[in-house]
């Protein structure tokens, strides 16, 4: 380490020293709120340390709210915290398990709680070393990267590289029919505030991805469900829902459906796209697990060439959940209106989160990274579905690929008790009823295997279920 290193490395510790001893003295009440904090020279004498350490320490103690500056006056102790409630400790037992309900507990959870219920892969799976490659990078770049809005369709670099990916599933769009978006909720947001008017029918799958149910309800949608099967909707279902309640949108994962983890039948795909333009009904192909196949299945907006499918994706799932980038292919002359759509709602485009995904995808480590995700995902099922079926629990579709488990549960058990049982110990289910929008999925639990290796699940899954 060099000279400079070791002295930056050191002047840290110090800072961090300085603003431990104000943390403890307000702790203390030594210093209570509203008491004027020693000032910079006298503090520097005390702790034996230079003015500038002293400088950093209060300004990073006021950026975090502990102390306030007052301009020409000093710094004085914050007010205290409003007291924390008992209620605010712990999991809500009590929430109703509705289509946020496994959201809502996961996105909460802290770092003691288990989680086979939610829907991301544990950080030890994520590319942490390539990600922090990729930051530095980005650090030594343009200013312009770190600093302006990006152009609404988004950086055509990563456009272009995108365009050439989904031609390998044999999807033809154009950069220009790309649009990168947030994420891939922000994506299907988009595109109801582009098709939909309040009380407009929309088709699900039931089950489906919870949050469809949660958007689709934000947006004043009437929604109906179509009971899904191992190879795609149940097509005759589907034909009936189209006559009786005239839909404008369908939504659904054509491949590695979640939460069943079925796969989209070239036989059902092909009559879903004739109904589709016998009714004039658009179709939204959510496409976020599109990296988890080991064999590429039937893609809608292949068969259909965007004509009336639109395409989306995300890479919150492979990358980085924390990096905020999905994206849309959509027909030609629908890109006019979702640019100007996308400028009235959110402006430019996340220029950091493009780069950071694109460096991420042109770096060849990202294939040998999905290519591990796929094996440990296998493995993970494998194990996940044996020790689930040892205790009585039955998957749906034996070992899919990707990384849900669709299971169902012994007679008379039901997944959301279950789920509230659980939660006491720490542990968050996905109980079947916030997949169905038809409340028949009560017997049903979701199951992440790359979540699910841990024995204190299955305790309280057996506890559970003998209660």
């Amino acid at each position: 380490m060099d000279e400079q290193a070791t002295a930056t490395q050191g002047n840290g510790t110090l800072v961090e020293s300085v603003m431990a001893t104000i943390r403890q003295r307000i702790a203390a009440r030594s210093l209570t709120p509203g008491t004027r904090l020693p000032s910079i020279r006298a503090f520097a004498k005390t702790m034996q340390v230079s003015k500038s350490t002293v400088v950093e320490a209060y300004e990073r103690l006021a950026a975090e709210g502990i102390i306030r500056s007052r301009p020409g006056s000093g710094f004085y102790a914050a007010g205290p915290l409003a007291p924390l409630s008992l209620a605010e400790i712990g999991p809500r037992l009590d929430r109703a398990v509705d289509p946020l309900w496994v959201s809502r507990q996961s996105l909460e959870a802290g770092d003691d709680v288990l989680k086979p219920g939610c829907g991301w892969l544990p950080a030890s799976w994520m590319p942490e070393a390539g990600l922090r490659r990729a930051l530095r990078t980005m650090a030594r770049g343009d200013d312009v990267t770190l600093t302006d809005y990006g152009t609404p369709l988004g950086l055509p670099p990563l456009r272009h590289l995108l365009a050439r990916r989904m031609a390998e599933h044999g999807i033809e769009a154009s950069p220009g029919q790309i649009m990168l978006t947030e994420s891939g909720t922000q994506a299907i947001d988009l595109l109801c505030r582009f098709l939909l008017e309040p009380g407009d029918t929309v088709l699900v799958d039931d089950p489906c991805y919870f949050n469809f149910h949660a958007l689709l309800r934000a947006h004043r949608a009437k929604v109906v469900g179509v009971p899904y099967t191992p190879s795609g909707p149940d097509i005759e279902l589907f034909a009936q829902a189209l006559i009786e309640h005239r839909p404008r949108l369908y939504i659904t994962n054509s491949a590695l459906h979640n939460p069943t983890g079925a796969i989209l039948s070239p036989v059902v795909a092909h009559r879903l796209l004739k109904l589709a333009h016998q009714s004039d009904l658009t179709i939204i192909e959510d496409d976020i697990f599109a990296d988890f196949e080991h064999t590429p299945a039937p893609r809608l907006a292949a068969f259909d060439g965007l004509g009336r499918v639109v395409h989306i994706g995300s890479f919150s799932k492979t990358l980085s959940a924390s990096v905020r980038c999905g994206f849309i292919a959509a027909p030609r002359d629908w890109m006019d209106r979702l640019t100007d759509l996308k400028i009235a709602t959110s402006f430019g485009s996340g220029r950091l989160a493009s780069e950071l995904v694109l460096t991420l995808l042109k770096d060849g480590l990202y294939r040998k990274h999905v290519d591990l995700l796929r094996t440990r995902l296998s493995r993970a099922m494998a194990e996940t579905s044996t020790r689930l079926k040892a205790i009585g629990i039955t998957p749906w579709i034996d070992q899919p690929a990707g990384m849900f488990l669709w299971c169902s549960l012994p007679d008379g058990v039901d997944a959301a008790e279950m789920a509230r049982h659980a939660l006491a110990d720490n542990i968050v289910l996905a109980p079947g009823n916030a997949f169905s929008l038809s409340q028949t999925a009560s017997r049903f639990l979701r199951f992440n295997v790359a979540q699910s290796a841990d024995e204190r699940i299955f305790r309280t899954l057996e506890t559970a279920m003998s209660r």
